[in-house]
């Protein structure tokens, strides 16, 4: 026994004895390419032409579409023409449409960052140089599709044709706003839309998406499920088991996932982006992976498109990651000077959304850019007057825009007696102090 426990012991510091040789462990942090000061240069970016991606059978099986999720798929080339197998060939009105939907977006969101810098609202989040990924996706959608949407998804109401009036009163949680004040501002909420609650928590809209298109398979109906995510919230672990069931139930619903490079402060590499793609992740769970070009409005109408066909023939989910681009701050209340090259929204080499669809719109000869700035004159007008009709009803520090006993209110059905009980005993203690 001595002789094993010496033995053992020996064995033990050869072992030690070998590692003394071997390079200490080093930690891999991710680095961003470019920090402030320094000149982005995003030229060894690799950017397949557009039209090169095939495009296979909406039913076609995922482990024969892998490399989908590694290319990226694109349908507008460098003079704003639409080639290869994934153009959509859009009618001309159903391209201006969308070009007037995403310059609307845009039109709101210029004019609701004014309003949260004048002190009108708390908060503001901006989707500038995302408009294609909302957009594009609600033009192919059905109208009754329900959206799970993130914080930069405002395009989907937009383009759905909901009043924005309704979005500003939200925004400012005024006595018009249908919540109630119960929403951080910009995260709508509008059944009549089919545009289901936005949170602030990371990645929930994913399992409840593929929680309703299990259900709207299960009692047999027609409608699918579309939601989205940025590239960061992919690790969060809702992602990741709304995956798996989205897998096993071959679920109807459209994964999206915008990767627009940052997730506030911490750019997509801390999310795995220096390993692979983010469309790749669909590969282990055996679900239809896509890599497409999120500032080419007619590519994310293709993909959304393909991947509602294909959730409407019983063949499963697909999940599509929009390349794209955060031009702005995460929000209002971020500076993205303090963390990134200040000229990296100048260089991205997929341009600009909009311009790339009026280009496309003016080279089919069905639009030009007269007609384009008297568009955009005549939004700016439209977002400026209803931006009036809003404030009317109240904004930021007027006081109290809902009685306070509407804070009991439409958590149940028909409101429980202890939640009265307190309702009243508030209502009495305001009475005795003359509120």
């Amino acid at each position: 026994m001595g002789d094993r426990g010496n033995s053992g012991a020996g064995m033990a510091g050869n072992e030690q004895e070998q590692r003394r040789n071997l390079p200490p462990l080093r930690l891999h942090v991710p680095e961003p390419r470019f920090r402030p000061g320094d000149v982005a240069d995003f030229s060894d970016l690799e950017i397949p032409a557009a039209g090169m991606m095939p495009r296979p059978d909406e039913g076609g099986d995922p482990a024969n579409m892998h490399d989908l999720a590694y290319g990226l798929v694109r349908v507008l080339d460098a003079e704003g023409k639409a080639v290869g197998a994934w153009d959509p060939k859009l009618p001309p009105e159903t391209l201006i449409r969308m070009l007037r939907a995403m310059a609307l977006t845009r039109a709101f969101d210029q004019r609701m960052f004014r309003a949260q810098r004048q002190g009108k609202t708390s908060f503001y989040m901006k989707s500038t140089g995302e408009e294609a990924v909302s957009i594009g996706a609600a033009a192919a959608l059905a109208s009754d599709d329900m959206c799970f949407p993130s914080y930069r998804q405002q395009g989907v109401l937009i383009a759905r044709g909901w009043p924005i009036i309704d979005m500003m009163n939200q925004i400012y949680s005024n006595k018009g706003d249908r919540l109630k004040g119960r929403q951080l501002p910009i995260m709508y909420s509008a059944r009549e839309a089919s545009f289901f609650s936005i949170s602030g928590n990371l990645a929930t809209q994913y399992p409840q998406a593929v929680g309703w298109a299990m259900a709207s398979a299960a009692r047999g109906d027609t409608r699918i499920a579309a939601t989205w995510c940025g590239e960061g919230s992919t690790a969060e672990g809702d992602f990741h088991s709304a995956c798996i069931f989205a897998s096993v139930y071959r679920a109807p619903v459209i994964l999206n996932v915008v990767n627009n490079q940052w997730a506030i402060s911490s750019f997509s590499g801390f999310a795995g982006a220096e390993a692979t793609t983010f469309a790749a992740r669909a590969i282990g769970y055996g679900i239809a992976g896509l890599r497409i070009d999120g500032n080419d409005a007619l590519a994310v109408y293709a993909a959304t498109r393909w991947a509602a066909d294909r959730a409407r023939a019983n063949h499963g989910p697909t999940l599509i990651e929009h390349f794209t681009y955060r031009a702005e701050g995460h929000s209002t209340s971020d500076d993205p000077g303090a963390y990134r090259s200040a000229d990296e929204g100048s260089q991205w080499p997929l341009g600009d959304p909009i311009a790339r669809l009026k280009q496309h719109c003016i080279a089919l000869g069905i639009w030009d850019e007269d007609r384009h700035a008297a568009m955009d004159k005549e939004l700016a007008e439209q977002v400026r007057d209803a931006a009036r009709e809003a404030e009317k009803n109240g904004i930021l520090g007027h006081g109290l825009h809902h009685p306070m006993e509407t804070m009991f209110e439409d958590v149940f059905e028909q409101m429980p007696w202890h939640l009265k009980e307190q309702q009243q005993a508030m209502l009495d203690e305001w009475k005795a102090a003359g509120l």
